[in-house]
């Protein structure tokens, strides 16, 4: 793929609900390497985008490429297949296998021993160091042998992305990472992000503006179904549509 073509492209991107246009003609390029954050007040079509995006909601028409691949029809395990994976999900690890057995489930997934938990011990103990150091770089090491169950909501988090660096992504794809955390987990999980996103590509949708302004290297906004703006976080600060359609403090 040449260097300045988008990893991720969508043409002419629309999704109607019972007459309701939800995601209008969108076109939208993300390009590879970089940390591409959605926003847009309440309503905007931002979670029917990324849900668009991610395939886990089909489009009434419009098309969608990874790498210069038409992947619109295709659904949510065959892109993950490719290497697009979706982290941050409800209910994404396992509360009562421990934080490296969540880890080691993840990386035989991978290798497609999925739920095999009946295979020797001794050939599983070979995923063991790789999920060692992925505990490590999220900064979970000191867990490892203690139930998901046990962690914190922001540890539960950094367990998701090490099962989710796990697939080893090429994109990484982010649904509300910083929701229903305090300053100190987002912190640590901002800090997460841009450390893998030093490797991979990242989109996310994220409420939270303060952290979309400190991570994003492009930011769309979304209203109505349509994008309002893109570009850097000062170039759609200082739109005077974009803070317009933020007064009164909607984020959502």
């Amino acid at each position: 793929m040449p260097e300045n073509e988008p990893i991720i492209e969508a043409r002419g991107l629309t999704r109607e609900f019972s007459g309701f246009v939800a995601v209008n003609n969108v076109d939208l390029k993300i390009r590879g390497g970089t940390i591409h954050a959605l926003i847009g007040p309440n309503g905007a079509g931002k979670s029917t985008l990324f849900n668009l995006l991610t395939k886990f909601l089909s489009p009434s028409s419009g098309h969608i490429f990874f790498q210069g691949r038409d992947i619109t029809s295709m659904r949510p395990a065959g892109i993950s297949r490719l290497g697009l994976v979706r982290s941050f999900q409800i209910s994404s690890v396992f509360p009562h296998l421990s934080v490296h057995e969540n880890v080691r489930v993840a990386l035989q997934a991978r290798e497609r021993y999925t739920f095999t938990f009946w295979r020797s011990e001794a050939k599983l103990k070979r995923f063991d160091p790789e999920a060692t150091a992925l505990l490590e770089s999220v900064g979970l090491a000191d867990a490892a042998d203690r139930t998901a169950a046990e962690l914190s909501y922001g540890r539960k988090r950094a367990l998701e992305l090490a099962t989710t660096l796990a697939l080893d992504p090429k994109v990484l794809l982010l649904d509300e990472p910083m929701a229903g955390m305090g300053r100190e987990d987002i912190g640590r999980t901002a800090d997460l992000i841009r450390k893998v996103a030093a490797s991979r590509t990242v989109l996310m949708v994220e409420h939270n503006l303060g952290v979309v302004a400190d991570l994003s290297d492009t930011i769309t906004v979304l209203r109505r179904g349509e994008i309002l703006a893109e570009g850097s976080y000062d170039d759609v600060s200082s739109n005077s549509e974009v803070r317009k359609a933020y007064m009164g403090g909607a984020h959502g």
